[in-house]
Formats: structure tokens, sequence, C-alpha cells
């Protein structure tokens, strides 16, 4: 009797295993199709935007980078610290290397590592896994051997690692949908924007319709297609609308652009050599970028508080649940302003202290390309930031007033 009863349990789990699934089926099939449309079209822009395949042509004088591995450190050569470098290594040292991969994988050479120095190259030991630059000559087949660079692929994808451990570890099921989301982030960046761009696509269109891509897919992700995601979606389009159309001004008054980048020479060039990209969009666009986490973060913030707010207190009409957002809202507008323009700051912070150790003067340093483009950065993206959240405010108290009105 007890052995019918354990077989009877079986097909009940079973069968509300499957009866959940259905559910949640149902529940989130507008999501799913909405994930469905975007993986179609994530699927055709990469079609459509892969490289073209190069004709293989005869090859002379060529160069390969290869991975190797120091076999042994050669008595030869000096290192000394320099304490006018802040204790970095200066000098040369002759190594045996050994090649790991490509056609002259197993070999090992006789390289020099110079110029160590701080800027260029850092001290090798035996065992140290290193870039190497194969450069092959036609004439004899006289192979050269160089380090280019200390190998950090590794200890890179020991850091990715950790940080999805620690995600997985404290969001959980959470934390798979951000790491979901932030693959789909890096994938639309280089899979579509970058490709997208060096064949000649507008800049600011581009990058825009890229960032509302990843936003309304990034939500739908996180948290399905209902109404705290949408008022998400929507705040989040309407402030870094916002954010570009700042940018656009603050540009044309400052009259600058992305033609005045310290990095623009070699973009330039391939302008000048007939790629078809477009230079002067590339500050918005890239304040645009930048822009894009902190108003997502602001938007679902706030629409998931005033969802939790309404769900406490199911009487409060618009202008109550409008008046919540603003006070949530100011609250972040602190501490997310001072995210945005000190992480503007943080990636120029050498070049900033380089400045001011010269003393300019107010007018040289304030007029200067790069403060200008520092200052717009900053305060554009921020702007974005802060006007999401009226806007989101407003969205999700209109969208959750609305649901209210058509119950009763």
């Amino acid at each position: 009797m007890k052995k019918q009863t354990q077989k009877q349990k079986q097909p009940q789990k079973a069968a509300g295993s499957s009866g959940r699934f259905i559910v949640w089926l149902k529940r989130e099939k507008w999501g799913l199709l909405v994930l469905a449309v975007a993986a179609v079209l994530f699927a055709a822009a990469c079609l459509r935007l892969r490289p073209e395949a190069k004709q293989a042509l005869p090859r002379a004088d060529y160069v390969e980078y290869e991975k190797g591995v120091v076999d042994e450190v050669l008595p030869v050569g000096k290192l000394v610290q320099d304490p006018a470098s802040d204790g970095a290594w200066r000098g040369e040292q002759w190594l045996n290397v050994k090649v790991e991969t490509g056609q002259y994988a197993g070999k090992v050479y006789l390289v020099k590592n110079y110029p160590v120095n701080p800027l260029y190259s850092v001290p090798l030991r035996e065992g140290d896994s290193v870039i190497l630059q194969v450069d092959t000559y036609s004439a004899g087949g006289e192979v050269r051997v160089n380090i280019y660079e200390y190998n950090r692929i590794p200890i890179l994808i020991a850091v990715v690692a950790v940080f999805f451990l620690v995600t997985l570890l404290v969001g959980r099921k959470t934390g798979l949908k951000s790491l979901v989301a932030l693959a789909l982030t890096v994938a639309c960046l280089f899979l579509v924007l970058l490709p997208a761009l060096m064949r000649g696509a507008p800049t600011l269109p581009t990058v825009f319709a890229v960032c509302v891509f990843i936003a309304v897919v990034s939500f739908t992700i996180l948290g399905g297609l209902h109404r705290k995601s949408v008022c998400a979606m929507l705040g989040t389009v309407a402030g870094t609308a916002l954010a570009l159309g700042f940018g656009l001004l603050a540009q044309h008054f400052a009259r600058i652009d992305g033609l005045r980048f310290d990095h623009m020479e070699p973009l330039l060039q391939l302008r000048q050599s007939g790629t078809p990209l477009g230079l002067r969009g590339l500050l918005v666009g890239g304040l645009v970028i930048s822009a894009l986490g902190a108003v997502m973060d602001v938007a679902m913030s706030i629409s998931s508080a005033l969802e939790e707010v309404h769900d406490a207190n199911p009487e409060l009409g618009l202008r109550e649940l409008f008046r919540s957002g603003m006070n949530i809202g100011r609250d972040m507008v602190g501490t997310m302003t001072n995210t945005l323009i000190l992480a503007f700051l943080g990636s120029g912070f050498s070049l900033i202290l380089y400045l001011y150790s010269l003393s300019p003067d107010k007018y040289v340093l304030f007029s200067s390309p790069y403060m200008s483009i520092e200052v717009i950065s900053g305060i554009a993206s921020s702007a974005g930031m802060i006007l999401a959240i009226p806007l989101t405010a407003f969205i999700s108290a209109a969208l959750i007033a609305r649901k209210r009105t058509q119950a009763a």
C-alpha cells in the first residue's frame, strides 16, 4: 500500500512542475517574444556586419604574435632600481625563450628583453609567460624573436572568473541574469556597434539605437516585460535621449567635438585612407554610452520603488506617486552625480595630475580641449541621469495610476 502511494505522488509532482512551467510561460510570454525578436535582430546584425574574408596573399616578410615561456634568464645584462622612477626597474635582460604556439612552437630562441623601464617593459623571471613578436624574413628564412609584452591574459581571466563567482554567490538567480545582460552589452558593443561605425553608419543615431536595444533587452532579461521594467525602459530611453541632446548643445556652444580627442590622430588617418568613420560624433556618442548604466540604474530603482509604494498603499493617485518618486530620486542625485563625475575624472587622473604640476593659468586650463571634453562628458551624463528621475517617476506614476483607475 505504501509503495502504491509513493508511485501516485510521483506523477503529481511531475504534473505540478509542468503546471508551474506553463504558468510561468503564460506570464512571461511577451518578454520571451521580445527576447526572441531581439535575438533575431542581433543575429541579423552580426551576419550583416561580419568582416569580409580577406584573400590570402603570398607572404614575404611578415610578423606573428605567439605565446612563449621564459626558459632561462642568462647572467648577462643588468637591471637596477631607479629611485627617480619610484623604484621602477631599468636596464636589459638576455633570455632563452621557448615558443609555445604557431609554426615555431617548441623552438628556443635567444631574446633580449630591452628596454626594461617604467614605460615599456617589466623584468622577467624563469617560467614567466610572455607574448612574442616573431618576424620572419623571406631572405634566407631568417627569424627574429622579440619580447612584445608580459602575458596578462591568465590573470585577466582569473579576475573575470572571480567577478562572475562573486556576482553569482551574492546575486544568485538575479546575479546570473545580470551576467547574461552584461554579456549582451559587451557583444552589442563589439559585434554590432564598432563594426557598424567602421562601415560608415551615422555615429550618434547608431550609438543611440544600440543603447536603446541594450536597455530594452537587459530590462527584459532582468525583470520580464512587466509594468516595472517597461517604466524603467521608457525612463532610460528618455534620460539617454536628454543626455545626447544636452551633449550636442554643449558641444556646439563650446566649439569642440570628437576630433579634439588626444588619441584621434590614428582614427583620422583611417578616415583619410578611406574608412568612412564618423569622427565628430564620437564625443557625444561616448558620453551617451557612459551615461547608459547610471540612467538604467536610476530608472529601475525609481520604478521598482514606486511599485512597492503602490503595493503598500494601492489608494495613492498619480500626484502622490509622482511625489514619492521625486523624493526617492532626490536622494539618489548626490551620490549618482558624484559617481559619474568621479568616473570621468578618474579615467584621466594621471593627465590631470600632470596638468596640475604645470600650474597652468586658469584661462589655459579651462579652455584646453581636454578639460572641455571632460566637463562636457561628465556634466551631460549627469544631466541625463538627473532628468531621468522626473521622467521615470511620471511614467511610473501614470501607468500605476491608470491600472488602479481601470481596476476601480
